[in-house]
């Protein structure tokens, strides 16, 4: 999202500013402050008070950690709520998320139901209202068990064995590298050349080595661009990073002995027209 186009189209009917915190196609922190400073200004020019919500789903539990001078959270003003995901980086098993507000008062009484057939007025402001604990459990026991210098430790780790998926790919010239170093420990990456296979057909032939690598194509504006994307969990080691990047380079190798989808296409339409005649 680009921070002047989004606060351009705010007017007085614009509830919040809703900023990424870790998108999903590519990792990408969107810039929170940035948006938050161009709101400043705007509201003290209209004497609106619009706010940010940040969806953190994928990095809260990420920036705290690995990059603590970032601003993104309640050290900026017109943010107002945040929500993350404990199934994500929380380190929980599904599945489990939070919202935080800023204050009480930001949350508006119309979205909190009270009820009392237990006895007592019991405010809510969820979905549901029957739900196991296990999660919020196991939230708590891993917040306690590791630690800030713990989770950040794990943090790092994923982030260290991200950047050796990315060097190692990048030393085979033949991928560009769309994630960026700052974000989700993940690494995004497409093919530099196109014209004998594309990363569909990469994808494909990983899963025969056991790998299950998504490729996708972005969305509107971007729709011509095709990814793959590794995301690092906790448990994924360093020689599982480099084994990876050797596999992915087996298989670039393999497609390199095919025929490119251009021969392909040219036998497909010779052997239809063979059929006809």
């Amino acid at each position: 999202m680009d921070p002047e186009q989004a606060v351009e189209m705010v007017d007085e009917n614009t509830i919040c500013v809703a900023a990424i915190l870790g998108s999903t196609l590519n990792g990408e922190f969107e810039d929170v402050k940035r948006i938050n400073d161009l709101l400043e200004e705007k509201n003290k020019e209209t004497g609106w008070e619009t706010a940010i919500h940040v969806d953190a789903a994928s990095g809260g539990f990420i920036a705290p950690f690995l990059y603590p001078e970032l601003e993104w959270d309640f050290r900026l003003p017109w943010v107002k709520s945040i929500n993350v995901s404990g199934h994500k980086y929380g380190l929980v098993y599904p599945g489990i998320g939070w919202c935080v507000w800023r204050t009480k008062e930001d949350l508006p009484d119309d979205l909190v139901f009270h009820i009392n057939y237990l006895g007592t007025d019991q405010p809510t402001f969820t979905l549901n209202f029957s739900k196991g604990s296990s999660q919020v459990i196991a939230q708590y026991y891993q917040l306690i068990r590791h630690g800030f210098e713990g989770h950040k430790n794990i943090m790092e780790n994923c982030q260290e064995n991200a950047m050796v998926i990315k060097e190692g790919l990048e030393k085979t010239g033949r991928f560009n590298i769309v994630s960026k170093d700052q974000g989700v420990p993940l690494v995004a990456f497409s093919l530099k050349d196109h014209t004998r296979h594309d990363e569909f057909e990469v994808s494909d032939m990983l899963r025969r080595f056991g790998w299950i690598v998504p490729a996708y194509t972005m969305p509107a504006d971007a729709q011509h661009v095709t990814v793959l994307r590794v995301v690092i969990r906790e448990e994924f080691s360093r020689t599982l990073a480099e084994r990876l990047v050797l596999d992915i380079d087996t298989v670039m190798n393999q497609l390199d002995a095919l025929p490119s989808n251009d021969v392909c296409i040219c036998m497909a339409v010779i052997v239809v027209f063979l059929l006809k005649r």
